[in-house]
């Protein structure tokens, strides 16, 4: 089968003190559903503009076919979809299409109506359409499932999983599971390329961070020896040396020892050098990250919130109608189901905020809450003037990002030009740090990596705070949720 080729990549942005790349090399076969995974801010949608050749680099990329990138730019997007997606380039028949729009549960008409109108997740499905129906193409799939619910999320995995020749950028386990066949995953400048799905990868690579951190345990070891034994030879070579001013017919004997020394020092020194880089090597792809630790605060009573018979309207029609459900002290509580049907709207009317609604919404007394708001638009200036706003606990801030994956030269990047992976981060930072009662997150995941999304679980799992959410990762629903509210 063909393969593409990478070689000594190596890549920086400009005025960048780090390089995102350097001498990479390894290949791939065009046939591979390749799901591709790393922390934010590795360089996963880099490594796809570098296939596109947008920046320049040094090494090689060598490709039978062209490559094609989702999400793609739509000039004009009043128009009608048929228009938008016949400019694109298809060379297929009509046919094709409509087989296609039948396989993501696509109504026919949807051709016929402005792609302004369509939902998101309505237009994600069209262009993962029209890249998959242009000929010799290598697609690059970039986070396509951000923002799609349970439902969109199954039907797009079902199609993707037919098709060939793709790489996947997804935080999404369970996605990638049902998707890929090889795990291409970057960490600190590395890539590597495994075969299997998601879950075997991780199974791997939990093996192998356990050889390694046994390798570096046995590493440090040696150190230790080594700098004892060169503090010893340090202090007879001072011991020699102090004995030469005796001079005498032992001072010639003496100053050879002290030579012989010398020279064994110097050789300990070399070793434990070697020793040390040949340590930094091992941790190179060991992506550490440390245990986070919360104190969410007890309610008095067993109940903090309740609702009964809510229904919202919204412009003439119901969004929510007749919801029954409680949040008990230590309960983990998901809203479920699909886009437009009035989850975020719950979720804020809870939070305190003016949501007109029937029924009875009761939240208890003194109750304190930490939100997590499902957009990042408003996040502007800088991290410390956010932890000051927010009168929280500044250093456990700072602490918490920092083993979610921000890396501190990004603490004093202003907040509107972070990604939106790290934006994310910052709010769930923010409301970590908070000591509350009840803990209500929208969304939160959109766009945050795997290795963060797992610590987090691990984290409310050990900590166990009461919470109110919305999230459309499947396994981190099964992981934490302790009911399931389906609206």
């Amino acid at each position: 089968m063909s393969q593409i080729t990478v070689s000594n990549l190596t890549f920086k942005y400009d005025g960048a003190s780090e390089k995102i790349f350097e001498n990479v090399s390894f290949q791939f076969d065009i046939g591979w559903k390749l799901g591709l995974v790393g922390r934010n801010g590795r360089g996963k949608t880099t490594f796809m503009k570098l296939l596109l050749r947008e920046y320049e680099f040094h090494g090689n990329i060598t490709s039978p076919v062209s490559f094609s990138y989702f999400p793609f730019p739509v000039d004009r997007p009043e128009r009608v979809t048929a228009d938008v997606i016949g400019g694109f380039g298809l060379d297929s028949e009509d046919w094709e299409l409509s087989r296609e729009l039948n396989l993501l549960e696509l109504p026919d008409d949807i051709l016929g109506r402005p792609f302004r109108t369509l939902s998101a997740g309505e237009r994600t499905k069209i262009m993962i359409a029209a890249l998959f129906l242009k000929r010799d193409q290598f697609l690059l799939l970039d986070e396509p499932t951000n923002h799609l619910d349970y439902q969109g999320k199954r039907v797009i995995s079902e199609y993707i999983r037919s098709k060939r020749g793709f790489i996947l950028a997804s935080h999404d386990r369970a996605f990638l599971d049902r998707t890929v066949d090889h795990i291409l995953s970057i960490n600190r400048a590395n890539i590597e390329i495994q075969q299997g799905n998601f879950s075997q990868w991780l199974e791997n690579k939990k093996r192998q961070d356990e050889r390694e951190m046994a390798q570096n345990k046995k590493l440090k070891g040696e150190i230790s020896r080594l700098k004892e034994a060169a503090r010893r030879t340090s202090n007879w070579s001072d011991k020699v040396e102090a004995a030469k001013i005796g001079g005498g017919a032992a001072k010639g004997h003496i100053g050879r020892m002290a030579a012989k020394m010398m020279k064994r020092s110097k050789n300990l020194e070399a070793r434990q050098t070697a020793a040390i880089e040949q340590k930094s090597s091992l941790l190179r792809n060991i992506d550490k990250s440390g245990e986070l630790k919360i104190s969410p605060m007890t309610y008095h009573s067993d109940i903090l919130a309740e609702l009964s018979d809510v229904h919202i309207d919204y412009g003439g029609g119901r969004v929510v109608g007749e919801i029954n459900f409680t949040v008990r002290r230590g309960g983990r509580v998901a809203l479920l189901g699909k886009n437009g049907c009035g989850k975020s709207s719950l979720i804020k009317l809870v939070a305190g905020f003016d949501i007109p609604h029937g029924g009875t919404s009761r939240v208890g007394k003194g109750v304190k809450i930490s939100l997590v708001p499902q957009e990042t638009s408003h996040l502007r200036g800088s991290l410390r003037k956010f932890a000051l706003d927010a009168d929280i606990d500044m250093p456990l801030f700072f602490a918490i990002l920092d083993k979610l994956g921000v890396e501190k030269p990004q603490f004093e990047i202003d907040m509107g030009e972070m990604s939106e992976g790290q934006k994310k981060k910052i709010l769930i930072a923010g409301s970590l740090s908070e000591s509350a009662h009840l803990y209500i997150w929208d969304e939160p995941l959109n766009y945050v990596d795997i290795q963060s999304r797992m610590q987090i679980e691990k984290l409310i799992l050990k900590c166990t705070p009461t919470m109110l959410f919305v999230e459309h990762d499947e396994a981190f629903v099964k992981n934490i949720a302790t009911e399931e509210i389906m609206l």
